[in-house]
């Protein structure tokens, strides 16, 4: 058996974006002695009650599955120290480690982050990237401690955000990136071959959970604002607004000069654009609720009566 083979992990995450992290993790022969993930929730628009995708991997490659609701219990924390991991891994779980957890394995508890820390510290990294504006984040390696996000780092690696970059496409790469990086870095850790660098307070930020409301569009905002909004928040929760009482999404758009009211829709070459408080968004690809999404010019061959409406 290799070294890693010895090497006893706790897997700690819950969305897509985790899954490549514990996929490295099997793939490079770790003893993975248990996956910890949240409880089975309603999901979509029949709210049938649905595993996250951490749970479906773990249960297809027969590895045991633990789904507490919290991790304060005295009971889940014996479970987890009977379990005797030299490590635990976290990849967006979705939970705060409580010091009892934190203090079980002797190799530390290691997260894998998507954002060059310490900005954007929290849950919603990848969306706060594209929402800032940033045209460079990455994922970082870091030693969990009691804070949020705020402990010693490990590695880090960069990674452009592209100018059409919505949170799924940008956080599919960062998943990737966030396993590559941990692939490497994770031995040299449990060698003690890494010392860890404590984060700089300077240019720390914090990003907090997304909320469906936040994709509410406020015309008057600018339209760089509006269109980083329509990326950051797609998939989910979408960028939305209404027409006629109708919720109203809309997924692509790009920003054009000129002027209109703020939630104007006005004619733009073969399609339309919208009013905002700074320049016009200029729509893509739109959404009317209970349709599929199409393109600008698709849904005007049937909905024309949009143009001159005010979106609100």
């Amino acid at each position: 058996m290799s070294e890693l083979g010895k090497t006893r992990v706790i897997f700690m995450g819950t969305p897509e974006f985790s899954v490549p992290t514990l996929a490295m993790l099997v793939e490079e022969g770790y003893d993975v002695v248990g996956v910890v993930t949240q409880p089975d929730r309603p999901a979509g628009r029949g709210r049938k009650v649905t595993q996250s995708p951490v749970k479906q991997f773990a249960l297809s490659h027969g590895l045991q599955v633990l789904q507490p609701d919290t991790l304060r219990k005295p009971e889940v924390v014996a479970e987890l120290a009977a379990l005797r991991p030299d490590v635990i891994v976290v990849a967006a779980y979705g939970k705060i480690l409580p010091p009892k957890v934190l203090s079980i394995p002797p190799k530390g508890c290691i997260n894998v982050h998507a954002s060059l820390l310490p900005r954007h510290r929290g849950a919603s990294p990848i969306a706060a990237a594209i929402l800032a504006g940033d045209a460079i984040t990455g994922t970082t390696i870091m030693l969990m401690d009691e804070g949020m996000d705020t402990g010693p780092i490990l590695a880090q690696a960069t990674m452009e955000v592209r100018p059409d970059d919505t949170a799924g496409t940008l956080g599919e790469r960062l998943a990737r990136q966030g396993a590559e990086l941990l692939a490497a870095t994770l031995p040299m850790w449990l060698a003690g071959e890494i010392t860890p660098q404590p984060q700089p307070e300077e240019g720390a930020t914090v990003c907090r959970p997304i909320r469906k409301e936040q994709g509410r569009i406020d015309w008057t905002r600018p339209a760089v604002e509006i269109e980083r909004m329509v990326r950051a928040y797609h998939p989910w929760p979408g960028a939305f607004t209404f027409w006629e009482g109708r919720l109203f999404k809309i997924v692509r758009a790009h920003v054009a000069g000129g002027s209109a009211a703020p939630g104007e829709v006005i004619p733009w070459e073969e399609g339309a654009a919208v009013g905002t408080g700074d320049g016009l968004l200029v729509l893509d690809e739109v959404q009317l609720a209970g349709r599929r999404a199409m393109p600008i010019s698709d849904f005007l061959r049937g909905q024309r009566a949009i143009l001159g409406a005010q979106l609100g």
